[in-house]
């Protein structure tokens, strides 16, 4: 069982806060730190530092954290310049690239940044190609590619990665008629990255349908490796954790509703929540935490959840 931290919106704006959270989870044990792919969010978070030149700047400071993007957006970077950055970034940090990518869905991006937004099916189409000519040029002498969306020809990527026979590859979503059939085709990854107000029952569907596509194409199911990002709330003690929510529920939302899709309780019951997750097949976990900041924090999921689980 692997896991990583994710870094809330409310840190997305200051190097420094990231930076000692990247090296408190470098020195704690944790496998890997990842960032979001957005240029801006909303009114409230707007102010975001741009992720590979953060993840870059963080691998200099660190020793053995992996660094990942939950999840790029395959539209803001072109397919080959993408897999040349990626195949960079392995070699510099000697091999600590984890690779996450996506079809891409905040429209109003797009908008401001001038890129062109089409329909979904043709954003997953665009995925499908640069995922295969992203491999292409990690693991072939001079590839070429000719497809409806992109077009390589005899594209030099040197130095390879580090990672053979390439870096994992993560493809995040949740749509059940394309995306996860483009999953199943090319990840090595697939993350649940949705809420749900069915629960933990809907990731089980999810899973049964991406196990269904594995098989059209001849994969063992078991082949891809299932990540879920999920917030943590986590105290000593069952009052510490009734502060906790109290402090961090927003006043509009119902007690319930808040707790669905997040990990809460003393680290005796979040190792049960995540063990709960575990039964379904996901074995590498994503976590972020409202109060991050405050390294008891990450230091008692560490060593009270972490330990156990490992």
């Amino acid at each position: 069982m692997k896991f990583g931290v994710n870094i809330p919106m409310t840190l997305r704006d200051s190097y420094p806060k990231i930076m000692r959270i990247a090296q408190l989870c470098d020195s704690l044990g944790f496998d890997s730190f990842w960032m979001p792919d957005h240029f801006f969010f909303s009114p409230r978070f707007n102010a975001y530092l741009e992720v590979w030149t953060t993840q870059t700047a963080l691998a200099a400071v660190t020793r053995r954290l992996k660094f990942g993007n939950i999840v790029l957006c395959n539209s803001y970077r072109h397919p080959p310049v993408l897999a040349k950055m990626a195949a960079t970034f392995d070699v510099i940090t000697g091999g600590r690239l984890e690779f996450g990518i996506g079809a891409g869905w905040k429209e109003d991006e797009y908008v401001a940044y001038g890129i062109e937004f089409p329909k979904a099916s043709v954003r997953i189409g665009q995925l499908r190609e640069a995922v295969i000519i992203i491999k292409k040029m990690w693991t072939e002498e001079s590839p070429s590619y000719e497809g409806r969306y992109y077009t390589i020809k005899n594209a030099i990527c040197e130095p390879k990665p580090v990672q053979k026979p390439h870096p994992p590859i993560l493809i995040g979503g949740s749509g059940e008629k394309f995306l996860l059939k483009v999953v199943a085709e090319l990840a090595d990854r697939c993350n649940f990255d949705f809420g749900t107000k069915d629960g933990i029952e809907a990731y089980k569907r999810k899973i049964e349908v991406l196990n269904r596509y594995c098989r059209s194409f001849g994969r063992d199911p078991e082949e891809i490796e299932k990540t879920i990002i999920r917030q943590v709330i986590i105290a000593e003690d069952e009052d510490e954790v009734d502060a906790k929510i109290k402090r961090f529920k927003p006043a509009d939302v119902k007690r319930e509703e808040y707790l669905k899709d997040r990990i809460v309780g003393t680290p005796e019951e979040c190792v049960k929540r995540i063990q709960d997750y575990a039964s379904l097949g996901f074995t590498y976990f994503i976590v972020n935490f409202p109060d991050m900041t405050d390294p008891k924090t990450l230091s008692l999921f560490a060593e009270k959840v972490i330990s156990k689980l490992k």
